[in-house]
């Protein structure tokens, strides 16, 4: 399991995703270094009507007291990071997270890390990943897929990265909206090897 995982939360639809997995690495006992873009705040506020504060320090604390028990009880830490903080760990090769997830990822940030580009911290950090050979995890949340999306996903799947767009099954009848996030979470998860009991997996009672 991953000691430390970069999650980025971007622009896309799909904001609850990202916000559970936040929750579910907490709860597994991971430090979970956390980015995000002005874009993902404008998304939490319309998906999850989050007012999710443009500095750092304030966001980290409103997550840290939003899942304090779960981080009490799991001994998971949280940090956060502004788009320009190049001084922060993921931003270099010699102190890399063990793994890295894009979730919900927009196109643009998709493109952007298909490219090479490095121009905020989110897509250094991802560059960073693909180089350093760690997992990258990208969680595209658009539909259809124009020919220009299909390949630069097939570009990054060459490079390493896993596309895991969030289509939930149905063969575990969810009841409910959460039963769908959690169902592509949990595949999320098993990506990054972190164990979880959020859905009964194929061939279970």
């Amino acid at each position: 399991m991953p000691e430390t995982v970069c999650l980025a939360l971007t622009g896309a639809s799909g904001m609850p995703y990202g916000i559970r997995l936040l929750e579910c690495l907490l709860a597994a006992g991971c430090r979970v270094q956390l980015l995000y873009s002005q874009a993902a705040q404008v998304v939490a506020k319309q998906e999850m009507g989050l007012d999710l504060p443009s500095r750092p320090q304030e966001l980290a604390a409103h997550f840290r007291a939003q899942f304090a028990a779960t981080i009490a009880g799991s001994g998971g830490a949280l940090d956060v990071y502004g788009r320009e903080e190049w001084f922060a760990p993921v931003a270099s090769g010699s102190n890399p997270p063990d793994a890295m997830v894009v979730c919900p990822c927009s196109m643009g940030t998709l493109a952007a890390i298909a490219q090479g580009l490095a121009d905020n911290l989110i897509e250094r950090a991802a560059d960073v990943a693909l180089k350093e050979r760690r997992p990258l995890v990208l969680v595209p949340r658009e539909t259809p897929f124009s020919a220009i999306h299909l390949e630069n996903m097939l570009r990054l799947s060459r490079a390493g990265a896993v596309i895991l767009p969030p289509n939930p099954g149905f063969y575990t009848h969810p009841q409910s909206v959460q039963d769908v996030v959690d169902f592509v979470v949990a595949r999320i998860l098993d990506q990054l090897g972190v164990a979880h009991t959020l859905m009964k997996r194929w061939g279970e009672a």
